[in-house]
């Protein structure tokens, strides 16, 4: 299976129930093209950088999704028939995964491999008593 981030969009005239029973509905479609909905993050009411459709605002869900190439399709296809989607993305990150773990075990054998260097103290050597005359 492959992990993927879905970001959607929706239309801030859109209820805040209205929006957790799409969240909800989304969550089956995956569940039934067997995917897992690993995580959703609902963002809720953030302006826009620009209009879209005459709106400002928006409601932002992110979704991390383990599934194949057609449970995706399956929800963009969802995505785009929905009027009160305003704008999606869908990202593949498990090679970015992949690469981030390796990198991460990379440095941690080079820790282990580099010797502890020796502790530097700042005292002073003890000076020898001067013979008194």
């Amino acid at each position: 299976m492959r992990n993927y981030e879905v970001v959607f969009v929706a239309a801030p005239t859109l209820a805040s129930e209205e929006l957790e029973g799409f969240i909800n509905h989304i969550q089956t479609v995956v569940e039934s093209k067997n995917g897992k909905v690993v995580k959703v993050d609902n963002w809720g009411k953030k302006s826009l950088a620009y209009k879209i459709k005459r709106f400002r605002e928006g409601y932002y869900v992110v979704l991390n999704i383990e599934g194949d190439g057609s449970t995706i399709a399956e929800l963009e296809r969802r995505f785009r028939v929905t009027d009160y989607i305003i704008r999606y993305i869908s990202v593949r990150i498990d090679e970015d995964l992949k690469r981030s773990e390796k990198i991460k075990t990379a440095r941690q054998r080079k820790a282990a491999t580099k010797a502890p260097a020796e502790p530097v103290h700042d005292v002073e050597p003890e000076q020898e008593p001067s013979p008194e005359p």
